[in-house]
């Protein structure tokens, strides 16, 4: 591999998830497909969300900001992804996998901090219903986004800075799409022991802290819903959660498996894991939002039914 001074490498070869140039194309048009729909479904839902003033509350604020999240996250790792394909290419310069690294930890954190506080919210108007107006206020709403952001992206920072001191040697070829932490760990020639030690430690932490923080406000909620005294009134309480509680099953379903291990271990099964819930988790979002939640549904009737009565006056 060309090196610098012996030990920065100038670029990774992406390998992606495919040997065979067919399952390539194969691999190629779904996740265009995919792309595109992530984006533009994610992209409804901010818009139905912005133009509906009955959507104005703190549990779609979170909504949107988890849309514009996983806009986020998809757009690190599929665009450069499908650009390789097309160029005939598969290299990606030490920079640029940084940078990917980077922003990659940054948005899948983020991804599970606002989940966790999307729980928090359900909590609050499940089990203090008449305080939630002023539990939740428009100033704490955008002070927990916030904090969320700063958490995440000093994280990311910790571990890009770990990563940067890093010497890789004569292997440079990633068996992924993307340089994810962990297969880049792994063509490292130096000691990563402080990086597989601090990945599991303070990653761990960033990792388990908001699935604890969403596991004690569904047993809250869990625990208060099942004193309603009928069960029409069970059945109302849950169908509020029914879609977050979705998400957060194929979010952490995957991460779970992936990144709590040292990144020895890392197998080609945690690489279909890991395209899955990068790739996969946020296309589906949307569409989990929407079909099981009455007023995204109907704020996206509204949106869709405008821009045709619109389009039908200005022709």
């Amino acid at each position: 591999m060309v090196r610098e001074n012996q030990s920065r490498a100038v670029e990774f070869l992406l390998l992606g998830l495919a040997g065979q140039s067919k399952q390539e194309e194969v691999i190629f048009g779904l996740f265009l497909w995919m792309y595109i729909v992530t984006v533009s479904g994610n992209l409804l839902i901010i818009l139905a969300i912005s133009c509906d003033p009955h959507l104005h509350t703190p549990m779609y604020f979170f909504l949107a900001n988890l849309s514009s999240v996983d806009i986020c996250f998809s757009s690190v790792t599929v665009p450069k992804a499908l650009v390789n394909h097309v160029l005939g290419s598969k290299t990606i310069s030490y920079t640029e996998c940084m940078i990917q690294i980077y922003f990659f930890i940054t948005f899948i954190n983020m991804d599970g901090f606002l989940l966790s506080v999307m729980a928090y919210d359900r909590y609050v108007a499940i089990c203090h219903p008449l305080h939630y107006t002023m539990m939740m206020r428009p100033r704490l709403c955008v002070l927990l986004v916030a904090i969320s952001w700063l958490i995440t992206n000093l994280h990311a920072l910790l571990h890009t800075l770990l990563m940067v001191r890093l010497t890789f040697c004569s292997h440079n070829a990633v068996h992924h799409f993307f340089c994810d932490p962990y297969p880049i760990l792994k063509l490292s020639c130096s000691d990563t022991f402080i990086n597989n030690i601090t990945a599991f430690t303070v990653g761990g932490l960033t990792s388990i802290t908001p699935f604890t923080c969403i596991t004690v406000s569904y047993a809250y909620i869990l625990f208060n819903v099942l004193k309603f005294p009928s069960v029409q009134g069970i059945k109302k309480a849950l169908s509020t959660c029914g879609s977050h509680l979705t998400v957060v099953s194929l979010f952490y379903g995957a991460i779970l498996g992936v990144y709590m291990h040292p990144s020895s271990t890392y197998s080609v099964q945690d690489t279909v894991a890991t395209a899955f819930f990068t790739v996969v988790t946020p296309m589906v979002n949307p569409f989990i939002y929407s079909l099981r939640n009455h007023d995204v549904k109907g704020a996206l009737r509204k949106l869709v039914c405008r821009r045709f009565v619109s389009s039908r006056f200005y022709n």
